[in-house]
């Protein structure tokens, strides 16, 4: 059985216009998958915002389905939804960083992305973590893309650039 530790959770944003949001799973787990899905819609749902759904065959395909989404549909945010759970190979390292890393990456160029991808060392933890009873990872994820939506959303308009100002624009 996981431990749970006390932690901060901030309140889920208002929105004044719609929010629609991307559920991207890898469904290896299903029954894992199927736990994350229902703790994002509820929490997605909780602040108005409307869900899409797709499947993806692995973890590692699920950052370059963002990518894909972000480059030729409109979303405003993306939930990242998976589980790996250790075995006897490395490939668990792989699958776990390279899906951490690609999802990264995407955020760092802008795209809201709240990570529910579980790295666990067995099933019984990946289930503790999926139950939207339990630690609700799937909604954490969705509140994650909702954050950086709301975020993104008071940003927009503002200054571009790193640290200074095209001549003209006003502010020194």
């Amino acid at each position: 059985m996981a431990v749970t530790e006390p932690h901060a959770a901030l309140p889920l944003p208002s929105f004044d216009r719609p929010v629609k949001l991307l559920i991207v799973v890898a469904p290896y787990y299903r029954d894992i998958a199927d736990s994350l899905i229902a703790g994002a819609r509820a929490t997605a749902a909780a602040c108005g915002a409307e869900t899409d759904l797709v499947e993806v065959p692995g973890a590692l395909e699920v950052p370059t389905a963002i990518a894909m989404a972000e480059r030729m549909a409109k979303f405003d945010g993306y939930v990242a939804l998976g589980c790996v759970i250790r075995g006897e190979t490395t490939h668990y390292d792989t699958v776990c960083n390279d899906s951490s890393n690609g999802l990264m990456l995407l955020g760092l160029q802008g795209a809201c992305i709240g990570n529910g991808i579980l790295t666990v060392e067995n099933r019984a933890q990946a289930e503790v973590r999926a139950d939207p009873a339990g630690q609700n990872k799937g909604g954490g994820a969705a509140a994650a893309a909702l954050h950086l939506v709301a975020l993104a959303r008071k940003w927009s308009g503002t200054r571009s650039g790193i640290g200074f100002r095209a001549p003209g624009t006003g502010a020194a």
